[in-house]
């Protein structure tokens, strides 16, 4: 297994109770070596939760010498692709992290589970079902409550089908194999226990009938394993010591060790973590599927989902996410943590990294009356005060700018330090100015606003007399260019969307009742510093990262260069409301 260097490491007490699992693992000779794997289901993109999983996995593998595998779980043909693989894949090696040549599918396990069904079934511990869906559910029974609303769970009915001989059932499983059923008609189960209080334990089904073309082994089969069954016979066949599963798995671990135990295989053990909960967004590829599905967002890789493909195009770097994931740390029991950390994180990444710039989102036209028409100054700028290797940049002056409207107040509220009639402000790395006037149109918009100059205070310098509260920023009107900015929200407005509530019709809720009606705002005619045109033909595969001064952190999108115009895409705020929670507490 290898890791780029620039990883980050788990704190220690994070992983300290799977830790110490592994020791006691390891000091008892259960295992002489530690072995994991994600296992990812390539049935859609990979999420924020997905990288805690496989962080987890690669940390824990490298802390104690052992090896890590990349398995694809694809046994259901129905929601499997290709694509998803290669986007799974790419969000991996994105996040810095490489499984080098150990990549496999449980695909190409078929033939290996499928004698080991036969195993099962030679043992007495499987039989073939003529039961339908449908019914097999009413037969296994459901938990109910007793009558202090206790949850109980009545015995399940044995099927009529249970107590089929041994020569019976592996005939009719080498049918099944062959075809010879409709889709559905039977089913492979396990005969465990019928009354146990584990539902899951209920003769639950390992083999069904499916005619659906697999995406890598084509229509070879037309049985296919249920993931209770494939998935621990796939992590013995690898080896696995360490089977690494959140926490919704715990009530599967019986099943797990069953399964396990019958087919008389490697002995992997599976132990659970509790998954990751963020507010303000959902974590589940059957929901996010849903957004994708009915258009509710662009795609998998829209900067407003959860997914790695739409935190790295909103901008989000693959330390700050590594960071996040580290210092939230590994419990037994969920929680939801709150995504103003994940954004203190970034912030703490971006302000070390990202190159500052001037940019004008909402442009309005700022006239230096004393400047001369045709002069052009160039001003020197720091590009990244926390980094002095950045070095410098030149920016160019002149007599028309471009400052943001709300720059600028004709009326201005109580404690407004920036341009009003005759009020003076700094405009950024250039001359303190003094508002004179302003021109409005026929509709009583204002236009433009007017103002001078004062010589001796270029660049920061001042008199004691010409200290002034405000400092705004810029562009040069006449050198500025073109740029088209994405200003994202959070894509739901509750900080638990699955909380939904009946609709005024009476009709139930559904969590994306919950999406947030102005969640992305697009600004075609914003203006940024000239060098800025540059990020249009660089590599989309580059991910560029700017604080636009006094706005926030803003990322190249993909989009930009379609027409030779930048597309930024706004990543995240200045302001950091979780700095300022965490100091209150």
């Amino acid at each position: 297994m290898a890791i780029t260097d620039n990883s980050v490491s788990y704190n220690a007490a994070s992983t300290d109770f799977i830790s110490e699992f592994i020791k006691e693992d390891l000091a008892s000779g259960r295992f002489d070596h530690v072995h994991t794997r994600f296992p990812p289901e390539p049935n859609g993109w990979l999420h924020i939760g997905h990288c805690k999983a496989f962080c987890i996995d690669y940390e824990l593998a490298k802390r104690f010498g052992g090896k890590y595998n990349l398995r694809f779980d694809d046994t259901n043909p129905e929601k499997e692709d290709q694509s998803y693989v290669e986007a799974i894949k790419r969000d991996i090696k994105w996040m810095g992290y490489d499984w080098e040549d150990r990549e496999y599918y449980a695909s190409d396990y078929y033939e290996h589970l499928y004698d080991l069904a036969v195993k099962i079934i030679k043992k007495g511990n499987a039989y073939v079902d003529d039961l339908t869906e449908t019914e097999i559910s009413e037969y296994r029974g459901t938990a109910v409550a007793d009558k202090n609303n206790i949850p109980v769970t009545p015995p399940g009915r044995n099927s009529p089908y249970r107590d089929r001989s041994v020569e019976e059932n592996l005939d009719l499983f080498a049918r099944m194999r062959a075809g010879e059923y409709p889709d559905g008609g039977k089913t492979l189960r396990a005969k465990i226990d019928m009354t146990h209080p584990n539902l899951l334990l209920r003769d639950p089904v390992m083999y069904r009938i499916r005619r659906e073309t697999h995406y890598r082994t084509g229509d070879a089969w037309c049985i296919y394993p249920m993931y209770d069954f494939q998935h621990p016979l796939s992590d013995a066949k690898e080896g696995i010591t360490h089977s690494l599963c959140s926490q919704e798995y715990e009530i599967h671990r019986p099943l797990y060790e069953w399964f396990i135990r019958e087919a008389e295989v490697f002995p992997s053990r599976q132990i659970e973590f509790a998954r990751l909960n963020l507010t303000h967004t959902v974590m589940s590829k059957r929901w996010l599927l849903k957004l994708v599905q009915e258009k509710l967002v662009s795609g998998w890789d829209d900067p407003r989902m959860p997914t790695i493909a739409g935190l790295r195009r909103r901008g989000y770097t693959p330390e700050a996410i590594r960071s996040f994931v580290s210092q939230i740390g590994i419990a037994k029991t969920d929680s939801m943590v709150d995504i103003a950390f994940l954004e203190y994180c970034l912030r703490e990444d971006l302000n070390k990294r990202a190159l500052r710039v001037m940019a004008v989102l909402r442009p309005l036209k700022l006239i230096i009356e004393n400047w001369e028409t045709d002069k052009a100054e160039e001003l020197e700028a720091v590009n990244n005060p926390e980094d002095e290797t950045a070095g410098k940049r030149s920016i160019t002056f002149s007599r028309e700018l471009w400052i943001e409207r709300d720059d600028f107040e004709e009326i201005p509220p109580p404690k407004y330090f920036r341009l009003f009639p005759g009020n003076s402000v700094r405009l950024r790395y250039a001359y303190i100015v003094t508002c004179t006037g302003f021109d409005k149109d026929a509709a009583g918009n204002i236009t433009a606003v007017r103002c001078t100059y004062d010589p001796a205070t270029r660049g920061g310098n001042a008199p004691d007399n010409r200290k002034v509260k405000g400092t705004i920023h810029w562009v040069s009107a006449a050198h500025a260019v073109p740029i088209e900015v994405r200003l994202y929200d959070y894509l739901f407005s509750v900080e638990r969307p699955m909380d939904v509530k009946l609709r005024p019709d009476g009709s139930p809720g559904e969590f994306t009742d919950n999406i947030a009606p102005n969640s992305l705002e697009v600004i075609p005619n914003a203006w940024g510093e000239p060098c800025l045109a540059k990020v249009a033909s660089e590599a989309h595969d580059k991910q560029v990262c700017y604080q636009f001064e006094r706005l926030g952190y803003f990322a190249r999108d993909p989009d930009s260069g379609a027409d030779g115009q930048p597309v930024f895409n706004k990543t995240i705020g200045l302001r950091d409301t979780w700095a300022k929670i965490a100091k209150k507490e």
